[in-house]
């Protein structure tokens, strides 16, 4: 059936509604009619049968939405310019100077309906291109690389266009031949045991459109071919380790004109000896003696990507204090994180006789008391 008999139809008509009608009367308008006209419920009954196609017909194109609006489009342009898969352009109006005819295929536009798409008269449909592959790799860095960011040179093994038939899959010399089965459009139509067809690639040209006769030697006719290239991939300053990371455009490349696909780089971060990460911030954890906690100190620690800062550790400060050190950490999209230094007070394994002296005469100076004395009295209380 043509194109301008489907827009010729007024499906709001057979199922006995508006043409602003909600999904919701469209549904109960289709099952009422279709129970009525079932052919197991009127068997024999040709002018039922045809009623219940037509009512089913009517109801695939209402109850969705995207191609309702189609219809619509379709019949109003269709009300304005008439039958016939063509309209006048009358008095120098939309038509040709001095009102010549002019052809319109209706079926560019319903295509999209009722599955397949029209064709102009006298040309081809270009078959479609196809978007590049997706490829996901993966990269190693260091923790320097991560903080501040780092340009990486990776080499990539993808299918390209084949160098020698460039693209097309023929022999050089030759070139592919429009499939005479779908005439280029890449789609043919079978039979899907309802009332409409089905649509699905070209068995003769496998959905490519196109027909290679001479096959080119190196890629077989595929147009496709392994190709190996290095390109520089800025990996952003604080990524994660393990943060997945999408290029875009950077993936396989696309055939027929249709865009290249992305790259993923999964990103390993290689531990630090001395520097942890916080979200913007990083960390350290700085060794003190006993006597730099209880009596104070000035600390130099070191910082990633400068000089160190010297820190002051006030007198009695506890094991596992983190004190901040202003923009010392990573670098972020509105300045510099902090670096976070943690102190642990370190206790020799060994004393020099001098050293155990000290540490006998601060305990007879502490006259036997303990941290652990208030337990007992708030146990027994």
């Amino acid at each position: 059936m043509a194109a301008s008999d489907w827009a010729d139809k007024d499906f709001y008509k057979v199922l006995g509604v508006a043409k602003d009608a909600p999904q919701a009367d469209i549904k109960k308008a289709y099952r009422k009619l279709a129970r009525d006209n079932h052919p197991d419920s009127n068997p024999g009954n040709k002018a039922a049968e045809e009623r219940f196609k037509e009512v089913s017909e009517a109801y695939n194109v209402l109850s969705n939405a995207e191609k309702r609006k189609e219809y619509d489009e379709a019949r109003t342009l269709f009300g304005q310019f008439g039958r016939g898969g063509g309209f006048s352009g009358g008095g120098g109006g939309f038509g040709q100077p001095g009102g010549q005819n002019v052809e319109f295929d209706l079926g560019d536009l319903l295509g999209g309906i009722f599955g397949g798409g029209g064709r102009g008269r006298g040309r081809a449909r270009q078959p479609q291109g196809r978007r590049g592959d997706d490829i996901e790799t993966e990269a190693t860095i260091t923790f320097q690389q991560a903080v501040e960011g780092a340009t990486l040179p990776l080499r990539m093994t993808s299918d390209e266009a084949c160098p020698t038939c460039h693209g097309t899959g023929a022999r050089p010399g030759t070139v592919p031949k429009v499939c005479p089965k779908c005439q280029g459009s890449g789609t043919q139509t079978g039979a899907s045991g309802g009332v409409f067809a089905m649509t699905e690639p070209c068995d003769e040209c496998r959905g490519r459109g196109m027909i290679v006769e001479h096959p080119c030697d190196t890629c077989r006719g595929s147009g496709r071919a392994p190709a190996s290239r290095t390109m520089q991939v800025r990996v952003p300053a604080g990524v994660k380790d393990g943060q997945r990371i999408r290029l875009k455009g950077k993936g396989g490349k696309g055939q027929g004109g249709a865009p290249d696909g992305d790259l993923y780089l999964v990103v390993h971060v290689e531990p630090h000896p001395l520097f942890g990460r916080k979200g913007d911030h990083l960390t350290i954890t700085a060794p003190i003696t006993y006597d730099e906690a209880v009596l104070g100190a000035r600390i130099k620690v070191p910082t990633l990507d400068g000089p160190p800062v010297t820190l002051k550790v006030p007198e009695g400060t506890r094991n596992g204090r983190t004190f901040r050190a202003k923009g010392k950490g990573a670098v972020t999209k509105t300045g510099r994180g902090d670096l976070l230094v943690t102190v642990e007070v370190q206790v020799p394994a060994e004393l020099s006789a001098a050293e155990r002296a000290a540490v006998e005469a601060l305990r007879d100076a502490r006259g036997g008391s303990t941290p652990r004395d208030s337990w007992f009295e708030k146990v027994t209380s």
